[in-house]
């Protein structure tokens, strides 16, 4: 198997950091859209609001399911820091900080666009929830923790599972009401950006730390 070379591990990290950097963009610009009055994107969602009420509605139960699963406690804390000890207990020391970092990074970029933005959410709402509609944080979590996966364990099975997860979850915030259908899109995007930037800024210091240390022998 082909050693990766420090420069060409670096310049994935850069890669890494340009497509975040995108992304990022991406979705800002998704939230400056809908606050437009005359977007397209707000019939967008009215439709998708009133349509997903009657689409699948026996999966409601697995939508509020999801609805714990995917922030609070469970999502914030346990997570991270569960999937955090299984990767130090296999010798994954990176992928632990990585995991910890990009999941701290995607919450307070989240609440950080929450109130910059401070969308109302849709009054048919059926559950409890923060300030400020977009970006999805529980969508933002799962994209994380999808992307974290690939990142580190990078095979077809575990981007099927990671993209099922986050359509999964994004579907089931708007089928509980708890988002515009662009909150999850924007939480999707905002998911992938941080954690490829973390990923970045990880990677570029490690490696050229490396270099500084064989270079003085």
């Amino acid at each position: 198997m082909t050693v990766p070379t420090h420069e060409h591990e670096i310049s994935i990290g850069l890669r890494l950091a340009v497509i975040g950097a995108i992304l990022l963009v991406a979705a800002v610009a998704t939230g400056i859209a809908v606050e437009s009055t005359d977007s397209e994107l707000i019939d967008l969602d009215a439709w998708w609001n009133s349509y997903v009420a009657t689409f699948l509605p026996g999966i409601r139960p697995v939508a509020l399911l999801m609805n714990v699963l995917g922030a609070g406690v469970i999502g914030t804390y346990v997570v991270p820091l569960a999937g955090a000890a299984l990767l130090f207990l296999f010798r994954r020391p990176w992928g632990a900080v990585f995991f910890l970092a990009a999941s701290i990074a995607g919450a307070l970029v989240v609440q950080f666009l929450k109130g910059l933005f401070s969308r109302v959410r849709p009054e048919e709402m059926l559950v409890i929830s923060d300030h400020g509609s977009f970006p999805s944080g529980h969508t933002a979590n799962a994209a994380v923790i999808a992307t974290v996966a690939v990142i580190l364990f990078p095979r077809v099975w575990v981007v099927v599972v990671g993209l099922a997860w986050t359509l999964l979850m994004a579907f089931s915030r708007t089928q509980v009401h708890a988002h515009w259908l662009t909150d999850t899109l924007g939480g999707t995007v905002l998911g992938v950006a941080t954690t490829l930037l973390v990923a970045a800024t990880l990677t570029i210091p490690v490696v050229r730390e490396r270099e500084r240390r064989l270079s003085l022998g």
